[in-house]
């Protein structure tokens, strides 16, 4: 028994779900989703503006795509009425980010920028040289470039330089004269 994926999705006002035999169309003030869903595998049902899926056999596979074919409809419903966002910080000195054009230039201490073309569908925002917030629909592609923004300089443990999301806690480390010297 899946309580995720027996969970009654409540559809909003101003979103819209256009439901056909493989396809599933989700969309909203913020964007347009469309998923593939496996029609032969699960069934999903639209009435009064809640959707349900239920599993046509109970095998193994199709036990573990229903609770995630909900979460990704249920993500899919939030991200085209309130939008998806993700706010990292950059913290070094010199280290700071950029926006030219449709792509954003970052300066983490290489010997060269970093330049990273934005996806469609995607508004990033630098409030501050150190500040970047990606804003989207698609909770996906969100994530996957913030990570990608992080990867270009992961923060490191002793001195916490790097890019690091917004509400991420860096463990700190204790360098080599913390021991008390030598004995």
């Amino acid at each position: 028994m899946s309580r995720i994926g027996n969970r009654v999705l409540e559809v909003p006002a101003g979103v819209l779900i256009n439901l056909e035999k493989n396809n599933l169309k989700i969309s909203g003030t913020h964007g347009e989703i469309e998923m593939n869903p496996h029609s032969d595998l699960l069934k999903i049902t639209l009435d009064d503006n809640k959707v349900t899926i239920k599993r046509n056999n109970e095998e193994k596979f199709t036990k573990m795509i229903h609770g995630t074919l909900n979460s990704n409809i249920n993500n899919a419903i939030i991200g085209v009425s309130k939008g998806h966002s993700k706010k990292l910080k950059i913290i070094g000195v010199g280290y700071k980010a950029s926006l030219a054009g449709n792509s954003i230039d970052l300066y983490l201490g290489h010997s060269h920028n970093i330049k990273l073309e934005i996806p469609k569908n995607i508004k990033v925002t630098c409030t501050t040289p150190t500040e970047i917030e990606i804003f989207g629909s698609n909770k996906t592609v969100v994530g996957e470039f913030a990570s990608l923004i992080r990867s270009k300089r992961p923060p490191e443990p002793y001195k916490g330089k790097g890019v690091m999301y917004h509400d991420e806690h860096i463990i700190r480390k204790v360098g080599k004269t913390a021991d008390g010297g030598k004995k």
